[in-house]
């Protein structure tokens, strides 16, 4: 599977190809937009559409896939093809997924390059060392969609208890990195309470206590991270534990200056309900937000608490959304009415 660097050398002047017809991409005689290959693309492709034409699965053919995807990795039908042929010629597969180590960090956005290694670590059914090359990729881009979906798609296919082990670590590890990687918190979610009970996290409740006390530390430590507020909001309503079991937690992180309820010193960590750090940026409009809806959910004079809330996003916290923030009140002023 060496691929022809000498990248002049186009198909048509080279002698072993001239058994093959290329077929030109077919357009209207004036096509309305006219797309402006270049030469060596416009040669490949025209003679991989020939071999596609006679069926052709040979080590040319391999040398034709790899030359078309380094020049558009996104090809489809490349790839398609390119599968087909390792398949029928019982290609090893190690070595093409060392092809697949440099095209996967170089091509990192490419849906195709991550779909075509799935493809081949079905066929390869070793999965563990994936998850060291997917942690490589991640340092490359640490919220790259396909590799997250990648790794998720590695752990929950083939289910082993070994790949799954040190996943939380991995998490950890990342978000220790950046506390905004929302991939992360999304992939955090995934592993506790989207693949099934792992060894040892049989007791739920208990599960759901510690990833409550993680990523109320985790909104301490940057109040106005998003990303961690989700995570709140979705572990709460996959437990459907009310919001307002948390007022006591969120009331701090809703004023500019919050006061401790307490004497206990500033270096005493209360882990049930940590305090903002010093140098946060308070009050917090997620904090905000999730005060309101507490109280829109309790109904009666509390909707009256919430439009408060509601107006303070709307004129000053979260002013870039004021048309939502009225839109919410106009929405709770109509069901009081």
């Amino acid at each position: 599977m060496a691929y022809v660097q000498n990248r002049s050398a186009l198909y048509a002047e080279r002698p072993e190809w001239e058994d093959v017809i290329p077929l030109p991409q077919y357009e209207s005689v004036k096509p309305l937009a006219p797309i402006f290959y270049t030469p060596e693309y416009k040669d490949a492709t025209d003679y991989f559409r020939g071999i596609v034409k006679l069926g052709e699965k040979s080590p040319r053919v391999l040398d034709l896939t790899e030359n078309i995807i380094r020049q558009n990795p996104a090809h489809y039908s490349a790839w398609q093809y390119r599968y087909k042929t390792l398949m029928a010629l019982g290609a090893p597969l190690d070595e093409e997924l060392r092809l697949m180590d440099e095209l996967a960090v170089k091509y990192l956005k490419t849906y195709q390059v991550w779909h075509h290694r799935r493809l081949l670590v079905q066929q390869t059914r070793n999965p563990a060392p994936e998850l060291a090359f997917i942690a490589g990729c991640l340092q490359e881009d640490a919220k790259n969609y396909h590799t997250w979906s990648y790794r998720q798609w590695l752990l929950a296919h083939f289910n082993d208890e070994a790949l799954w082990e040190n996943e939380l670590d991995f998490v950890d590890g990342m978000l220790d990195v950046d506390v905004r990687n929302n991939s992360a918190w999304h992939h955090r979610f995934f592993v506790v309470f989207q693949s099934g009970v792992r060894k040892g996290e049989e007791d739920r409740s208990e599960v759901l206590h510690r990833e409550l006390t993680y990523v109320k530390m985790k909104i301490s430590v940057a109040p106005n991270n998003m990303s961690a507020w989700n995570y709140l909001r979705g572990i709460l309503d996959y437990s459907k534990t009310p919001y307002s079991t948390l007022i006591s937690f969120v009331a701090p992180y809703c004023e500019a200056e919050p006061m401790r309820s307490d004497d206990s010193s500033k270096d005493i960590v209360d882990l049930e309900d940590p305090f903002p750090s010093q140098d946060a940026h308070l009050p917090c409009a997620a904090a905000i937000e999730f005060m309101a809806d507490i109280h829109e959910s309790l109904g009666g004079d509390n909707l009256e608490v919430a439009t408060e809330l509601w107006s303070s996003l709307a004129n000053t916290h979260d002013a870039f959304r004021k048309k939502y923030w009225e839109y919410r009140i106009r929405k709770a002023q109509s069901r009081a009415h």
